[in-house]
């Protein structure tokens, strides 16, 4: 019973983490990565299909500071393009022929504190996600002792266990944030 609850909470909790990584990876941090561009959804043939700009096109960095994305059908250049400028993401797509170029201008370091604030947002969220599930995972113990199915001192084994492995799930939240917090406030 106790190792079932522990390995549910253990995968939920990897689960919140990588929630948490995409988000991280989504802010911007003045280097260029597909992943700035890769989940915008464009509205792609004539508005008939939504489609992630990954979907239709390859994503590439050319060097620090530029994107390119070549994508698959040329006719669909306009629209990713479009889609891009109306993603409010404050870059600016250059259409070269039959692919298209990002260059990542650098952040001011109002845009910076901005994203780092946001970036801050995002981990407290994932580590509620984490607190959440040691929390059901608690419930669940408690449950069980109240079922008669483990004893007093196989749940506090338990929530102990439980306990250990929300510290650890934390501590790598916190460690993801000083990584992009050190991405951001690089010059």
């Amino acid at each position: 019973m106790i190792e079932t609850t522990i390995s549910a909470a253990r995968e939920k909790m990897k689960k919140a983490l990588e929630i948490t990584r995409t988000d991280l990876t989504s802010i911007r941090s003045g280097r260029a990565t597909p992943a700035l561009v890769e989940n915008i959804v464009i509205m792609a043939y004539g508005g008939s299909q939504k489609l992630r700009v990954m979907e239709m096109a390859t994503i590439t960095t050319m060097d620090a500071k530029t994107i390119v994305i070549a994508p698959y059908d040329p006719s669909t250049i306009a629209e990713i393009e479009k889609g891009i400028l109306e993603a409010n993401t404050g870059l600016t797509p250059v259409v070269d022929r039959e692919i298209i170029r990002i260059t990542i201008p650098a952040l001011s370091e109002e845009r910076r504190m901005e994203y780092l604030k946001l970036a801050k947002a995002k981990l407290e969220a994932g580590k509620v996600m984490v607190r959440q599930i040691r929390g059901d995972a608690m419930r669940d113990l408690k449950k069980a002792e109240e079922a008669k199915t483990i004893s007093e001192d196989e749940r506090k084994h338990g929530e102990r266990l439980v306990q250990e492995l929300t510290d650890e799930m934390i501590a790598e939240t916190d460690n993801m944030g000083a990584k992009k917090e050190a991405e951001l406030l690089q010059v």
